[in-house]
């Protein structure tokens, strides 16, 4: 019986960590596949708009069903939230983010997002959600680990540096004219307009970050919120395409790669990961649950090199060593906190409360005692109008008058 509770304990606590280094898998195959599709020529409000939908599409049955009877009411305060997670979410981070990713790269991309712990904890701080005490090394090592990212990011922006040869493509075949185009190609895209929308769209997948974690106290059906936000960002995005492409062959698909990246996007990285990320954030926080983006960055790296032929250079590679720095930094203080919490409350002598049996005992005492007290001043009252009684009821002798003795 121990070993099995050990064993469901483990089970339990290991779930928040096997969750969301799926959802990295996820979100690298999403990079390499919207990659491909992006370089074929789909436009990338339309594949935000595609992608949304599909996750509407996957999620609203099982919303619908599963969480019939505990849907909460939409109240203006969560019909605005929903509102507001709708255009941070799908339409300002997808579309600055696969902008960047179009004049970037794979790799590049994943690793600038590794500054989105950095920017959800000063947000996190912004929104009383997270405590600072300059004296504490938890404290220091946070504030340290966000300028450490912060500074790997700005490496990545301004420094591209000599070209780095991956170990398993260095004796692949006609290996130098492959790298010579690669490198050509990546000198004419515009790697710092790239980091700029990287940087933009990490900035509103944070403040998405913050406010999922403030909606879930409300709306606490999870897949509802999910499949609204989706749909939500599914309208939105399309009111931007309109506005943004005014040619009507964008919104042509067929079965080809872009089906496939709008649909893996929509299912995997929409529905899916907004779900996950809701059931990790509302028990670990949302510091914990971008803490994970490091291995995207690994998997896409290694993937990008045998798929795409990608190409990396030497400013990159620096840059995502120090944000990796850094970001360890901060959830090493994050996870001091979280420890300090648990110690503390542990520690907290609670108040025992009155239990309401004892209570109402106390309350017929006093009671009881009330009217003994009202008995003995009714007694005590009787007793001296009887012997008032008695006393005036007593017959009096006469006095007879004594007289003086004769001399």
């Amino acid at each position: 019986m121990e070993g099995r509770s050990r064993c469901s304990s483990i089970l339990q606590k290991s779930k928040p960590y096997v969750a969301m280094i799926s959802l990295q898998f996820g979100y690298a195959g999403m990079n390499i596949i919207t990659k491909v599709s992006l370089n074929r020529g789909m436009s990338h409000y339309v594949l935000v708009v595609y992608r949304h939908a599909f996750a509407t599409a996957v999620m609203a049955p099982f919303a619908f069903f599963v969480e019939r009877k505990v849907r909460p009411k939409m109240t203006f305060r969560n019909f605005m939230l929903i509102f507001v997670l709708g255009a941070l979410g799908p339409v300002i981070d997808q579309n600055f983010y696969y902008a960047g990713l179009k004049f970037t790269s794979p790799t590049f991309s994943c690793a600038m997002s590794n500054i989105l712990p950095a920017l959800t904890f000063v947000m996190a701080i912004l929104c009383r959600m997270e405590k600072v005490h300059l004296k504490k090394v938890r404290s220091q090592a946070k504030i340290v680990g966000t300028l450490v990212t912060v500074a790997g990011a700005m490496l990545m922006t301004l420094y591209k540096g000599p070209v780095v040869e991956m170990v398993w493509n260095k004796h692949a075949h006609a290996q130098t004219a492959e790298v010579a185009n690669a490198a050509a190609a990546a000198a004419a895209k515009d790697w710092f307009k790239g980091s700029v929308f990287l940087i933009i769209a990490c900035l509103a997948w944070a403040a998405f970050f913050i406010l999922q974690a403030i909606a879930m106290k409300t709306y606490t059906a999870q897949l509802s919120l999910t499949t609204l936000i989706c749909f939500m960002g599914t309208l939105q995005s399309m009111a931007v395409t309109f506005v943004a492409e005014h040619s009507p062959s964008v919104w042509k698909i067929g079965f080809d790669m872009n089906l496939l990246a709008a649909a893996y996007a929509g299912v995997i990285a929409s529905g899916v990961a907004y779900y996950v990320q809701g059931l990790v954030m509302e028990k670990k926080g949302p510091v914990f649950a971008t803490a994970f983006s490091p291995l995207m960055m690994i998997i896409v790296a290694i993937m990008g090199s045998f798929i795409l032929h990608e190409v990396i250079y030497l400013g990159g590679i620096i840059g995502a060593m120090l944000i990796v720095a850094g970001l360890y930094s901060v959830l090493w203080g994050k996870y001091k906190d979280t420890r300090a919490d648990k110690l503390a409350a542990a520690n907290t002598p609670a108040a025992l409360p009155v239990p309401a049996k004892n209570a109402e005992e106390i309350g017929q005492i006093e009671d009881i005692s009330m009217i003994d007290l009202d008995l003995e001043k009714a007694n005590a009252a009787k007793l001296s109008s009887f012997e008032n009684s008695l006393i005036f009821s007593m017959p009096q002798t006469p006095i007879k008058p004594t007289q003086a003795p004769n001399a």
